[in-house]
């Protein structure tokens, strides 16, 4: 019987987790696993921490991986190609950031794919407010900054075209496959649109970072957004807020994948959350000053999230994008794409200086988000 995988999921190659042998004690193992990683207890049906190892079911039939631990004061380094701001040698003071690799994501695809993404919303006869095409803005203003500040920059896309070759013609089988036999016609269509714009291009893009750029950092450019109703007649809401995200959060039904389950122990053992947390924390404060944006709070409860560190704007949180990308990754949320607040400065697009918005001299909005992530890296 195959392993259960995630949408086009791969079976995984767990020997790929052989290097990390003795790279972790029991006690972080079990920590980062109970306090970060997961929200429930399913994970104990196919992980058991004994004193020397943890024995992991593969999802082949009953075959198990063995992880050992290390004994305290003798853990070996983990492998890894990214390397930690702190392991970089002394930057001169204008350039903080001198060898850091960064890799951009901006967030969707925008353009005529917009639509099918749902990344789109337009009110009244104002512009249509797109995401995709504001994110690679926010990516193109942020590059030059970072090269300033001494970094070598890639932009993982640089138009509004997808980078996988796939299409959702491509994907009705796949489609087929995960949706009931009683599903409405429309329901395959979609189905397949979903595969093509949120599991293939993201996998074509983790495809580029981890094996082409190899960057010792990713940054995931986003937009939030509440429920807005009809996207041709957007409903304004009247708050905005800022969160950013860090992998972990994985619940009991995304462990039980054997791909999910292989991906967040290497997550877990590459030992990219400490980076993640201390990059994100840095942004989060700048941006929150710079921007005076409140902090999204998750409900109470929820067990797709974990607030990180008791900081209200760093959550874990599962995603094919922070889980798929082999080196850290700050995941920014910031802003409401249908916020009386924020909308209005969207539409106005980019502009140098202030420009009165909603009875109020502000700069560009697109401006101040490239700013203030600068600013927050260069600070860490």
């Amino acid at each position: 019987k195959p392993p259960a995988l995630s949408e086009l999921g791969e079976t995984p190659d767990w020997s790929q987790l052989d290097m990390f042998q003795e790279t972790i004690t029991r006690e972080d193992f079990e920590r980062l696993l109970t306090t970060v990683f997961t929200t429930g207890q399913g994970w104990r049906e196919f992980i058991s921490i004994g004193e020397q190892e943890a024995r992991i079911r593969t999802g082949k039939e009953d075959e198990q991986f063995i992880l050992r631990f290390a004994a305290p004061g003798n853990v070996k380094p983990a492998p890894r190609m990214w390397r930690a701001t702190a392991e970089l040698p002394p930057a001169p003071p204008d350039r903080p950031l001198d060898g850091l690799r960064i890799a951009i994501d901006p967030g969707h695809i925008g353009g005529k794919w917009a639509r099918i993404e749902e990344r789109w919303l337009k009110v009244g006869d104002t512009p249509p407010v797109c995401e995709g095409d504001m994110t690679l803005l926010v990516s193109q203003l942020l590059k030059p900054k970072l090269e300033a500040l001494g970094a070598t920059v890639f932009l993982v896309r640089e138009n509004s075209e997808p980078i996988t070759k796939l299409r959702p013609a491509d994907l009705m089988q796949a489609a087929a496959e995960t949706i009931s036999a009683n599903s409405p016609p429309d329901e395959l269509r979609k189905t397949a649109e979903r595969l093509f714009y949120r599991t293939a291009e993201i996998r074509a893009r983790a495809e580029i970072v981890n094996h082409t750029l190899k960057p010792d950092l990713v940054l995931c450019i986003h937009f939030n957004a509440d429920p807005w109703g009809d996207c041709e007649h957007a409903t304004l809401v009247s708050r905005t807020h800022l969160h950013l995200l860090v992998n972990g959060a994985y619940t009991d039904p995304e462990v039980a994948f054997a791909d999910q389950r292989q991906a967040m122990l290497e997550i877990l053992l590459r030992g990219t959350h400490t980076e993640e947390t201390e990059v994100s924390s840095a942004v989060a404060d700048i941006f929150s000053k710079r921007s005076g944006l409140p902090p999204f709070l998750y409900p109470p409860g929820s067990d797709t999230v974990r607030q990180i560190n008791g900081n209200p704007y760093l959550w874990a949180r599962n995603l094919l994008a922070n889980r798929l990308y082999h080196c850290p990754v700050v995941y920014m949320e910031p802003y409401v794409m249908n916020s009386v607040i924020d909308h209005p400065r969207m539409i106005a697009g980019d502009y140098e200086g202030l420009r009165e918005i909603s009875g109020k001299k502000q700069p560009s909005l697109f401006r101040e988000y490239a700013d203030a992530m600068a600013e927050g890296l260069a600070k860490h």
